[in-house]
């Protein structure tokens, strides 16, 4: 397969041309002694890959970017995404730019074509991942900010983007900022988010009596003798399918979300988890009593954060007054001050089991960017989805029948996908 690459100096003010769109090569990753240095007065590369094939290969300089890039979460991992297109991805959309200098892959903008109806760029990770964002070395980010712009305008000719998911203080702020064209910023889903501290830190966050009742709690789970085991890699695969198992059992007839019981659900969770704990970016665990796994949950991470992904509980421990979410927070907390991460977050949701615990929300933006040629398709998309988010809103707080269709409605849908 041939590619063709667009190249150029970047003088102070050396005017970008156009970028083509190209199939970028499989890269070469210098040994980390000779990588050059963002502050180096190199060549500028910016590539558009479109071929699975190659982006699998981007795995190395991929993770090395992740950890340059202080503000990415583990859904911009290469395991995560690179997973999430062998499961979700359409043939023919994959559209990912990449920003080099001097052979340093220094931004990265991970994207998918889609139509609806009118052709848009959309994250790759869709509704299963709680944040998206583009990746900026931190040493050079605004210069990478940049450079991701004008490969993502030719990229986008006839096309919107949306950004969904954004974290506030994620790199996409940057490419946003960067933008020479119409965008729009609204408002998106509402995550929770814990400081990262003790345990006993967290407790005296609490009201007297409920901090009271949550030792209790915890005493009574070590008067059971449940105990925690950390999985490894080789090991994900099985642990994966009783996670899913027991998600299914804990959640039925209370609303469970039926993608997380496809198929295609779980190829993604066991390549990605498998990965991802073998490099470090996720931790998978096994609470037992007995010899007996009766619970288990995996918590994404990346630099600062840590995440509680998904989890799933024999519902014996219910009949048994087992806090489960108890028990999942002292674990969490446990790693996060052993591994000197500053946020426990709950991810996107605000269920009450959650807000217990005095988180503070961070409300995630959704960043719309449009060539100028697209200006008032820009408009009418935007008003298309503030008319959708606010539709939704008043579902939610007004039409409580609704909320118990809508359990039901999940809960018949998971039954089909069991039976299948």
């Amino acid at each position: 397969m041939t590619s063709q690459r667009t190249a150029w100096n970047l003088p102070a003010a050396a005017p970008v041309p156009d970028l083509q769109e190209v199939a970028a090569p499989a890269p070469t990753v210098p040994a980390p002694s000779r990588a050059p240095s963002c502050e180096n007065p190199d060549t500028l590369d910016t590539v558009v890959c479109r071929d699975p094939e190659q982006f699998a290969a981007l795995a190395s300089e991929w993770r090395a970017l992740h950890g340059r890039c202080r503000a990415a979460t583990p859904f911009q991992s290469h395991s995560w995404l690179y997973s999430w297109w062998l499961s979700y991805g359409v043939p023919g959309r994959l559209r990912v730019i990449l920003v080099r200098r001097g052979g340093r892959l220094i931004g990265a903008a991970p994207l998918m074509l889609t139509h609806r109806p009118m052709p848009v760029l959309v994250s790759l990770g869709g509704s299963i991942s709680d944040f998206s964002d583009v990746l900026l070395d931190d040493s050079c980010a605004a210069l990478a900010a940049g450079a991701l712009a004008e490969g993502l305008r030719g990229a986008a000719r006839g096309a919107l983007v949306d950004l969904r998911e954004v974290r506030p203080g994620a790199a996409a702020e940057q490419l946003y900022a960067a933008w020479d064209g119409p965008r729009r910023s609204l408002v998106d889903s509402v995550c929770l988010e814990l400081p990262g501290v003790s345990m006993d830190a967290l407790l005296r966050r609490l009201p007297g009596a409920r901090a009271r009742g949550v030792r209790a709690r915890l005493r009574r789970l070590d008067a059971l003798g449940v105990e925690e085991r950390s999985v490894p890699a080789h090991e994900v695969p099985a642990a994966v399918e009783t996670l899913l198992r027991l998600h299914g059992l804990w959640w039925q007839g209370r609303g469970v979300t039926p993608e997380h019981l496809r198929p295609r659900f779980a190829e993604h969770l066991v390549r990605a988890t498998r990965e991802m704990v073998g490099n470090g970016e996720a931790e998978l665990t096994e609470y037992r009593m007995d010899g007996r796994v009766m619970a288990a949950d995996i918590m994404l991470l990346s630099a600062d954060l840590a995440g509680g992904y998904l989890y799933g509980a024999d519902p014996e421990l219910r009949a048994r007054k087992v806090d489960i979410t108890a028990m999942l927070m002292r674990h969490d907390a446990r790693h996060v001050i052993g591994t000197g991460r500053t946020v426990l977050s709950l991810l996107r949701g605000t269920e009450p089991y959650k807000l217990h615990w005095r988180p503070e929300p961070v409300t995630n933006q959704r960043l719309l960017l449009s060539p100028r040629a697209l200006r008032p398709a820009l408009g009418l998309y935007a008003a298309q989805v503030t008319g959708r988010a606010l539709v939704a809103a008043v579902v939610r707080s007004r039409m409580t029948p609704v909320r118990g269709l809508r359990v039901r409605l999940n809960t018949w849908q998971a039954k089909g996908v069991c039976r299948k």
